[in-house]
């Protein structure tokens, strides 16, 4: 089934029901008005929405109404915990190459993480609002997992039992702050502002044989001012899959349903099949012709991120934004 969240005023927005194809929704009231009460009662609130999902599918709903992804928070508008890996080591290896640097080999046994802001997260046809150009400003095309409960100690295997919807992400980065930050030594925190994702979030049946081994295996589209910038695919190059990077939060606590895992940048070792951020595209430069040469965003440039299906049809809704000023 495929979930969203309207909003409607207030922090958490009400949940709806989206309909296969994307054109219509139904609120989910009398069974559940946010998303987090579902994850917490998953086993008993979510064949309720499934029902729901396939009247909606076969034009038996009720009260349908055409669905509008403006209209859409982040599917989970605030979250217990937003944890980011860094799941494509080709990202971390150019980054790396690009400055002559070698990558550490526990880089490709223990997947690199932060933890995000997750108070505020920005729905997927919002504003990305930064308060200065000179900032760096990047976006980044990311998959992400929605999970119930995991136990501490958990193994991948068991890890990928919790997963419960599947988006995508604009893990949007400063990158002019970055190294600042870092060599402080306690990572990123003013370069992660607030995140953005994908109109719907989906349930695992959804993606159909696309999911492989906690990996979707599928084309993630990055559109850059109206110009396609990266057809990356989302699946073989993925190191650590989704049951790896949930297990690796989970060694010294529970994980706790309503948390958020992203994959990091999807990224291919094939250049041809283009970027899914700027620093990337940058780090090519870099080795190619010894420096960069592509800016980062500028106020008033767009961003769209997207997933289609094999038959060619939207998966998640796109996520389509314009950088912009403070007001």
């Amino acid at each position: 089934m495929k979930l969203a969240t309207y909003k409607d005023g207030s922090r958490d927005g009400q949940l709806v029901v989206v309909s296969r194809d994307l054109g219509t929704a139904h609120y989910a009231t009398g069974i559940a008005s946010r998303l987090q009460q579902v994850l917490d009662d998953w086993n008993f609130m979510a064949p309720q929405l499934q029902d729901l999902y396939d009247q909606l599918n076969a034009g038996r709903a009720r009260h349908p109404f055409p669905f509008d992804p403006q209209q859409c928070m982040a599917p989970l508008p605030r979250a217990y915990q937003w944890a980011d890996g860094s799941a494509y080591i080709n990202h971390v290896e150019l980054v790396r190459k690009a400055r002559n640097a070698e990558v550490p080999a526990s880089f490709y046994t223990d997947p690199l993480m932060y933890q995000g802001g997750s108070d505020d997260f920005i729905g997927p046809c919002d504003d990305v609002v930064v308060p200065s150009e000179a900032m760096g400003i990047d976006f980044e095309a990311e998959i992400a997992v929605v999970t119930g409960d995991v136990k501490m100690g958990a193994s991948p295997e068991q890890a990928l039992d919790g997963i419960r919807l599947v988006m995508l992400a604009n893990d949007v980065s400063l990158r002019n702050l970055i190294p600042a930050e870092l060599a402080k030594g306690f990572g990123f925190f003013q370069s992660k502002p607030a995140t953005a994702f994908s109109p719907v979030a989906v349930t695992l049946d959804e993606l159909g044989d696309a999911w492989q081994g906690g990996r979707v295996h599928l084309t993630l589209q990055s559109t850059w001012n109206g110009r396609k910038v990266g057809m990356c695919d989302a699946g073989p190059e993925m190191t650590f899959h989704f049951g790896q990077l949930i297990a690796h939060i989970a060694k010294t606590r529970n994980v706790r349903a309503g948390s958020i895992v992203g994959s990091g940048t999807v990224s291919n070792k094939d250049w041809a099949k283009g970027y899914s951020c700027i620093a990337e595209k940058r780090c090519i430069e870099t080795i190619q012709d010894g420096q960069p040469s592509t800016e980062f965003m500028r106020y008033g440039d767009t961003i769209r991120i997207e997933m289609k299906n094999k038959a060619g049809q939207s998966l998640f809704g796109a996520i389509d934004q314009t950088i912009a000023a403070p007001q």
